[in-house]
């Protein structure tokens, strides 16, 4: 009975999303992926070219009535003033011999020290040619002044000793000790670093049971600290890229492979796609790898990137997308039994709206259009749309992308990307951090560049979005090799500021500049039979309209680790509130099965909140030196 239902759901998936393939190509989509790859791709002349296509005419529907209006926001860039001027070093300025030298890292805001401002670590990366002793670059961690300035304080953190081909970083109390504890990624060896509450870190990956077996060597990308089981302990989910090996890898020769007729570095088509990885946090500071019988090596997709975890079928377990390269998305269903199966192609969020394989950069997943349920959106490469999904509730979804107002771009190469409410009107946007892949179109004559502006939608309220790149101000349109993104409000002022990792370059720190003056709630969680930082709990806050004083409207968030682009956001929830001048109710559903529910809340305050409803903190945030706002 149960084949039969899938299968009808399937056929319902293939209608949702136009899907014209033959019919042997569906049946190779569905295939495991041990199947897929038992015939070694070779590699031969390659070009990595996704041609834009034209988007359809708009939707039909009201226009929304805030379509066009002013923004209200504008994002500078006031990294430097901040004190954030060291480069992140990721593989050659001018050429890239290895696809191992393009991904480059994410970063995370991060309030290690636990003060209530939010901290910035950044990973860094490698060159081929190698460095002299002393000279290597590593990870760095900032420590927030509070005045809108940083200190670097890697030195001495416990930090500082680890070099390599840094990927992402992850943010979760695997321990349940109240500090949250830190997870990087690396083409080879990851690190965990247990935060000891002091402002220094120790490296337990050998002690935690993190030790990757050889003689292959791993390339870990995206990662989520993730309590797929809902025994109060953190568990670990890695994605994998490519098997690559530089004694082996191609060349750009070798294929040839090309990029608008240039030499470029090969894959990840004909190269051997990664397995992803899951650890079971054994609740005693270890980690048992059980990816093999949990299922993650017999999904579909391969070349995985960046990873979001959510529940995204809404039945109180979290569920695990992967934003996949060359090849159609990752959706790891929970079974509820400690296993996973793969459902991204049956539930429509897979593939392209013409049910193409994408390559898929980054993942952010959040409730945009406020029904209850979380949709998905996907960076892509230049010459492609990025991707929306919404969630239909039922474990399905249908792209989006076209009629919610993701089509019209195609030009630029998407990295990082986030939901956030920029203008606090209750309704997530959209940024995406974009940068070509390969610093060769620089001095091509394709019209390329290798540093690219970000993109910006405001959310309509009706189910789309409008580009208004334009309107965001100089750190938006100012072009960056940029790569991971994270969103914070890092200056304690109300709204969501960005900062961006770029390749060979400097960060940016985009600060956001408000006009519209309006209101928001934040909330800490504090688990107690739950993970202690409360990963994976969602939150619903209800307020008043400001139309009718008797209808409520609700927002719904979950805190996750990971995601955007190899990235981590600001455990702290924010909720824009429009003209809102109470909270009704915050509502906080833990992962334990407890349900929270606290009436009555001040707008503009965070709150501090413990399993069992019980309020730690609460007041308003003490707001960054404007003095050095000014300055910026």
């Amino acid at each position: 009975m149960k084949k039969s239902v899938d299968r009808r759901r399937f056929i319902k998936s293939l209608s949702r999303t136009a899907l014209v393939l033959p019919f042997a190509d569906i049946l190779a989509l569905a295939a495991p992926v041990q199947q897929q790859q038992q015939t070694p791709v070779k590699i031969g002349p390659q070009e990595r070219s996704y041609d834009a296509r034209p988007a359809p005419p708009p939707t039909g529907g009201p226009k929304s009535p805030i379509e066009g209006t002013p923004l209200g926001v504008s994002f500078v860039d006031v990294a430097a003033q901040a004190g954030l001027t060291q480069e992140t070093i990721y593989g050659g300025k001018l050429t890239n011999k290895y696809l191992l030298e393009t991904t480059g890292c994410g970063l995370a805001f991060y309030d290690y020290d636990n003060d209530g401002w939010l901290d910035l670590f950044m990973v860094n990366g490698w060159r081929l040619e190698g460095f002299p002793a002393g000279q290597e670059p590593h990870c760095r961690l900032f420590k927030n002044n509070r005045d809108g300035t940083f200190t670097d304080v890697t030195k001495g953190s416990g930090l500082e000793h680890k070099t390599g081909w840094g990927q992402a970083c992850c943010v979760g109390d695997y321990d349940n000790d109240g500090n949250d504890d830190l997870f990087v990624t690396y083409y080879g060896q990851n690190a965990l670093y247990r935060n000891n509450g002091n402002g220094t870190f120790t490296d337990v990956t050998e002690k935690a049971g993190l030790l990757q077996p050889g003689p292959k060597i791993r390339w870990n990308t995206g990662c989520t600290f993730v309590d797929y089981d809902r025994d109060g302990h953190l568990d670990l989910f890695v994605a994998n890229y490519v098997d690559f090996d530089l004694k082996t890898a191609p060349k750009p020769e070798d294929g040839p492979c090309t990029y608008k007729g240039m030499l470029v570095a090969c894959g990840p088509p004909g190269l051997a796609g990664g397995r992803n990885i899951l650890y079971h946090n054994n609740g005693n500071g270890t980690f048992t790898d059980v990816s093999e019988k949990s299922g993650m090596w017999t999904a579909v997709g391969t070349y995985g990137l960046s990873v979001a975890a959510s529940d995204l079928d809404n039945d109180g377990w979290p569920d695990i997308y992967v934003a996949n390269d060359s090849a159609a998305a990752t959706l790891y269903q929970n079974q509820k039994d400690g296993t996973f199966r793969d459902i991204a192609i049956e539930a429509g969020a897979a593939l392209s709206a013409e049910a193409k394989p994408q390559a898929g950069m980054g993942v952010s997943i959040g409730d945009y259009n406020r029904d209850g349920t979380m949709d998905v959106v996907k960076t892509n490469f230049a010459g492609d749309t990025d991707s929306l999904y919404t969630n239909l509730g039922d474990a399905t979804f249908e792209d989006h992308t076209y009629p919610g107002g993701l089509g019209e771009n195609t030009r630029l190469l998407g990295w990082g990307v986030g939901f956030f409410d920029m203008d606090n009107d209750g309704w997530p946007d959209i940024l995406m951090s974009n940068g070509h892949v390969y610093p060769e179109v620089d001095r091509s004559k394709a019209d390329l560049k290798y540093a690219e502006h970000k993109y910006l939608y405001r959310n309509l309220q009706n189910g789309r979005f409008e580009d208004v790149t334009t309107q965001g101000g100089p750190g938006v349109m100012e072009n960056a090799p940029a790569r991971g993104c994270a969103f914070g409000d890092y200056d304690n002022d109300g709204d969501i500021d960005v900062v961006v990792n770029c390749i060979n370059s400097v960060p940016q720190l985009l600060r956001c500049d408000s006009t519209l003056n309006r209101n928001w709630i934040k909330i800490k969680l504090v688990g107690t039979r739950s993970n202690r930082s409360g990963i994976g709990s969602r939150v619903i806050v209800t307020t008043k309209t400001r139309a009718d004083a008797t209808k409520t409207l609700q927002q719904a968030e979950e805190l996750r680790s990971g995601g955007s682009y190899f990235s981590q956001n600001d455990m702290r929830l924010h909720f824009g509130l429009d003209e809102a001048k109470r909270v009704d109710m915050v509502e906080i559903r833990w992962l334990s099965g407890q349900v929270d529910r606290i009436k009555d809340l001040d707008v503009n305050q965070l709150y501090v909140i413990e399993e069992g409803g019980k309020i730690l903190k609460a007041g308003p945030l003490k707001p960054a030196s404007k003095t050095t706002k000014a300055k910026a």
